[in-house]
């Protein structure tokens, strides 16, 4: 199992991909989470509002979450990690499994 974190411009963008990602049976849950998020962009500090999606999926999906996320994201160059996850409740495991095809 890993989380997908993808960060996002809005909530608007977020919902879109998340539910891209949920009937294309990609992940099997998204959690929106609102941030303030501080980086470097061109030599310059910026500061904005963004929302991180949680994609909860199977390793087996990253790819083709990038890919999906890569056609839609507004962001030229957006955020898309795979966070590994050592451990977890089987029967929590299980309906991930159940769900993500």
């Amino acid at each position: 199992m890993i989380i997908s974190y993808i960060t996002c411009k809005n909530q608007k963008e977020a919902e879109k991909i998340s539910y891209t990602l949920l009937n294309r049976r990609l992940a099997a849950c998204c959690n929106l989470i609102q941030a303030r998020s501080l980086y470097l962009w061109q030599n310059k500090l910026n500061k904005d509002n963004e929302v991180i999606i949680l994609a909860k999926t199977l390793d087996k999906k990253f790819n083709k979450i990038k890919k999906e996320v890569l056609k839609i994201h507004s962001y030229k160059v957006p955020c898309i990690l795979k966070i590994k996850i050592e451990e977890t409740n089987d029967k929590f495991l299980t309906w991930l499994k159940s769900e993500v095809r």
